[in-house]
């Protein structure tokens, strides 16, 4: 097992934080906010900046909701430069990311911009032919990739020309609605150009001539797609209101099914000890707690996406789909077998996701007072980094516990509702900063200007600061927060934004 090593937390005494804030009144909090945001015209603010701080005129108690953005999905058969195209748009943004912390690059879905226009790129990289071969696998994930995203980008090597996968491909994407863009890869200079010709024939339209390596004629497709994208994704929309949302995931075989099938009376979903049965996510309403909630049953997520083969790798498209359109996630461990890599991974999946947690140690009553030793010990040394989520001990199969299931799933979105009013949050910090500033770094020691809670879902968090705060030091920020405001089920989200005081002429 692979147990996580985090740097090294801030360490930091006790002190009076919780009685200091409370003998602060809000009009004071306010006041002193109003203040701090005055400072900043002090300094050089971009217009991501201006955004978020104009927000605060419109601030209210209720939840924000961020418009999605539309979806472009990527596909084609291995070695046609997918991942050179992906790369090469992603190139163009990279200075936008940097001061984002936490941001990760190994995923499927990636946060793009063109011409100030902001989109998700789909990437269905890492195909592996399975027992009924490469175009079955192909095929399952165009599919995949066509039903998720509001545009199609279809790459065919144009020195190769069209393949049988390449055909197959065309025939799913003949049928849909959605706009393709049919892209002609390795076309290095205008004299290869004349090998895109064939490519009529696939019946999608003209060809685009690209080289994703030299980065030619890549400007001029990405005009062409941005051009006519919508300003929010058809299929990712962010939905307001109904039940509210839950995705059961986990490793195969740790008992998902056998948890939705509890929770509705009925069998809905395959149980069978033979891992991997359950293919697509179910979507299903369960009245539950007195409340009604829309259960998705995943299919199980295997150890490494882009090696997993043909099925398993359109199951696990489909499981990260449906935790995309989750509010929260019930992650299912198995409490019988030791806590593996995969169950650690998956929570990361979750967190990376940002969406509510609930950890559900499921098969409980086959746990013996050994067992139950070692498991205290695995958790308290892999799931250090998300002791702040509810856990609850069930047993799908016999419906043990499970109405302890309905508090902790309301206690987490809850608090992945939640909103901290900017008077308040700027009153934390400067009492936290006074009773334990940030270390000195070089002789330098960083300040933290101004703070403000930027949306909810999850709680999003930006800091206005002179230098760069440590990881340790963001981490103390985030586990006082805890302490103070709860946020038990939810991750919080910690922005820096580094500035420099104007020079005046």
């Amino acid at each position: 097992m692979i147990v996580p090593t985090p740097d090294d937390d801030f360490e930091a005494g006790p002190d009076d934080l919780v009685e200091r804030l409370a003998s602060l009144d809000d009009v004071s909090a306010e006041r002193r906010a109003a203040a701090l945001r005055g400072g900043l015209d002090d300094y050089e603010l971009d217009d991501d900046d201006l955004l978020v701080l104009a927000a605060l005129s419109e601030e209210g108690e209720g939840v924000t909701y961020l418009p999605a953005l539309p979806v472009i999905a990527i596909v084609g058969r291995p070695n046609v430069g997918k991942s050179a195209l992906v790369n090469r748009i992603l190139g163009r943004r990279e200075a936008v990311v940097e001061d984002t912390p936490g941001v990760t690059r190994d995923r499927v879905s990636y946060r793009s911009e063109w011409g100030g226009k902001h989109f998700t790129l789909v990437d269905t990289g890492g195909w592996e032919p399975d027992a009924k071969g490469l175009d079955a696998s192909v095929a399952a994930q165009a599919e995949v990739a066509i039903d998720l995203c509001d545009a199609v980008i279809f790459v065919v090597d144009a020195m190769v020309g069209a393949t049988a996968t390449d055909e197959q491909v065309v025939r799913l994407l003949r049928r849909t609605k959605k706009p393709v863009y049919l892209v002609a890869n390795k076309v290095d200079d205008a004299r290869q150009e004349s090998e895109t010709a064939p490519l009529w024939s696939l019946g999608l339209g003209e060809p685009h001539p690209v080289s994703a390596l030299h980065g030619r004629g890549v400007a001029d497709l990405l005009d062409l797609v941005v051009g006519k994208l919508p300003q929010e994704s058809a299929v990712a929309k962010q939905e307001v209101g109904g039940p509210r949302r839950v995705a059961i995931i986990g490793r195969p075989n740790v008992g998902k099914s056998s948890l939705l099938n509890k929770t509705v009376g009925e069998e809905r979903a395959v149980v069978s000890d033979v891992s991997g049965t359950t293919r697509d996510p179910i979507d299903e309403q369960v009245e539950l707690g007195g409340k009604v909630w829309r259960f998705v049953d995943t299919a199980g997520i295997r150890r490494r996406v882009h090696l997993s083969q043909g099925a398993d790798f359109y199951a696990s498209l489909r499981t990260a789909a449906a935790l995309e359109k989750a509010e929260v996630a019930v992650v299912v461990l198995d409490v019988s077998q030791p806590l593996s890599e995969q169950d650690v991974r998956i929570i990361d999946l979750v967190l990376e996701s940002g969406r509510a947690l609930v950890l559900a140690f499921n098969k409980w009553d086959l746990l013996d007072d050994d067992r139950r030793r070692y498991l205290e010990r695995e958790i308290e040394q892999d799931l250090a980094h998300v002791d702040w989520a509810p856990r609850v001990n069930i047993s799908a199969k016999t419906g043990r516990h499970l109405e302890k299931l309905v508090p902790a799933l309301e206690t987490a979105l809850e608090s992945w509702d939640k909103r901290i009013p900017t008077g308040k949050f700027n009153a934390f910090l400067a009492e936290l900063v006074a009773a334990h500033p940030h270390p000195l770094r070089g002789g330098k020691q960083p300040r933290i200007l101004f703070g403000t809670q930027a949306s909810t879902r999850p709680p999003t968090f930006v800091l206005f600061t002179t230098g760069f705060l440590d990881p340790g030091y963001r981490r103390y920020i985030q586990r006082r927060l805890r302490e103070l405001y709860g946020f038990e089920g939810t991750p919080i989200v910690l922005n820096m934004r580094i500035r420099e005081r104007r020079t005046h002429r």
